[in-house]
């Protein structure tokens, strides 16, 4: 619980009804996609950079941690306030500041919701590529934390490739400027992709500026059902071998698609094992060669059957089944873990055999699907808790996928970030020199360590 003087400071700073302290409310700010919890000890909604930089500055004088947090919708606890402290909500800041036509950039504040803002400079003939599975709901600050993909990241890379320039306020209350407008600029170290991923451990974002891309002429969406997950994830090396970089290539498995139909109006037979959804886009002529090539590449590899969306509103019914699978998983059990491994294209095929041996060996449901395109795969660990033994073996399971994936030359977190979830498991990855190195980082913006403490490096 805060001292009365330190709810008096945060009062003057953002007004009495931009704190929140009663328990109901604090509880909204306790979780997130993950199923862990932590109480906060107050609730704060800063209007601009000058009342972060005040909130900050007071607590790293108290020593009191703040959890910087958006629209907390991540996936590793990234946000979660555990042990207490100040929660920093960025929502009030949801300006689009500017969208310049001329330079193909845009200022916005970290407030802003990803598709808010794909929609706005699409209106100009615009495209921000970044789309992740939440773009309806998850905040550019949050994006830019985590350093957000999804199904597009395969063609047109993540969100820290679209980040030119910051502002943010450090550890210490001091605000910073990183990078700028220019597409160039090597004057020192690369601050702009330092705190791009960092997870809110490094400052609170206020201002982003982005780079925009003019608008593809046109696309196509494809679906393509396997009566295996082997022809699926040899179809995904085909393509990509057949030199054609499909702009999205999303995998669902057989439970994957199960867990979808009961909301969706798609045709799907029994006989479907696995889907491939592929999208190309680019010149109307590019487009329809690409996707006839695409049907070429992989009509040998167990294909049931393979047909492109009539329109728009087709497409998007492929997408709406493609997002709604994370949602939708609790119908196999009550709880799942949740892990965005990431494997070189080439070793897709080899990664879903592994997670099937896994499956098998310990006899616990595993759902996967994800950005097969750039060999990011969710692998979906599903459990009831209730039944003794269960997490345990889950435990077993999700560390022999952690060697797997590593075995193969992958990473254990593709977009989802490290946060708390994946914090016991760095070290399988990382080396100790490498994390000194980190830490150091971390020292030397954040000496007091009062920003996000706890994430990304397992505890002492």
């Amino acid at each position: 619980m805060l001292a009365s003087h330190i709810i008096s400071q945060l009062e003057s700073i953002v007004g009495k009804g931009n704190i929140a302290l009663e328990q109901q409310d604090l509880i909204c700010y306790s979780y997130d996609a993950t199923q862990m919890e932590f109480l906060p000890d107050a609730v704060v909604y800063p209007a601009n950079a000058a009342e972060v930089s005040l909130v900050i500055e007071m607590a790293n004088a108290e020593t009191i941690p703040v959890f910087p947090r958006g629209a907390g919708s991540g996936f590793s606890g990234g946000s979660l306030p555990k042990g207490g402290g100040i929660v920093l909500v960025t929502t009030r800041m949801n300006k689009i500041i500017r969208i310049d036509t001329d330079n193909l950039i845009a200022v916005v504040e970290p407030g802003v919701i990803t598709g808010d803002l794909q929609q706005e400079v699409e209106k100009l003939g615009l495209f921000y590529p970044p789309d992740p599975a939440s773009l309806k709901f998850s905040t550019l600050g949050g994006n830019v934390a985590e350093c957000a993909g999804g199904p597009r990241a395969v063609k047109y890379g993540v969100t820290r490739d679209y980040v030119l320039g910051l502002e943010v306020v450090l550890p210490t209350g001091d605000i910073i400027k990183t990078g700028g407008e220019t597409m160039k600029g090597v004057v020192g170290y690369d601050l702009t992709r330092l705190i791009c991923g960092s997870e809110g451990t490094l400052g609170v974002i206020t201002s982003i500026t982005l780079k925009l891309l003019p608008l593809p002429e046109t696309k196509k969406t494809m679906l393509a059902l396997f009566s295996s997950i082997d022809g699926a994830a040899r179809a995904v090396s085909a393509i990509i071998s057949g030199k054609i970089i499909p702009s999205t290539l999303e995998f669902m498995d057989r439970t994957a698609i199960q867990c979808v139909m009961t909301h969706s109006q798609m045709d799907i037979p029994e006989a479907a094992g696995a889907l491939l959804i592929i999208e190309v886009d680019g010149d109307h002529d590019l487009v329809a060669r690409q996707s006839e090539r695409i049907h070429e590449l992989i009509r040998h590899l167990d294909l049931i059957s393979f047909r492109s969306a009539r329109d728009e509103a087709e497409a998007e019914e492929l997408w709406a089944a493609r997002r709604r699978v994370s949602p939708s998983l609790r119908r196999v059990n009550p709880h799942k873990i949740n892990e965005d491994i990431v494997v070189p294209r080439s070793k897709v095929p080899e990664i879903i055999s592994r997670i099937d041996a896994i499956r098998e060996k310990y006899s616990i449901p595993v759902v996967n699907f994800g950005h097969a395109g750039d060999g990011n795969i969710h692998v979906n660990i599903m459990i009831d808790k209730e039944i003794p033994g269960e997490e345990e073996k889950a435990g077993l399971a999700l560390r022999e996928l952690i060697e797997a994936t590593l075995e193969l030359g992958g990473t254990i977190s593709g977009e989802h970030g490290v946060g708390l979830s994946k914090a016991p498991y760095i070290a399988m990855e990382l080396n100790p020199s490498q994390i000194a190195t980190m830490q150091a980082i971390k020292k030397a913006l954040d000496p007091n360590n009062i920003l996000n403490p706890g994430k990304i490096f397992p505890a002492d």
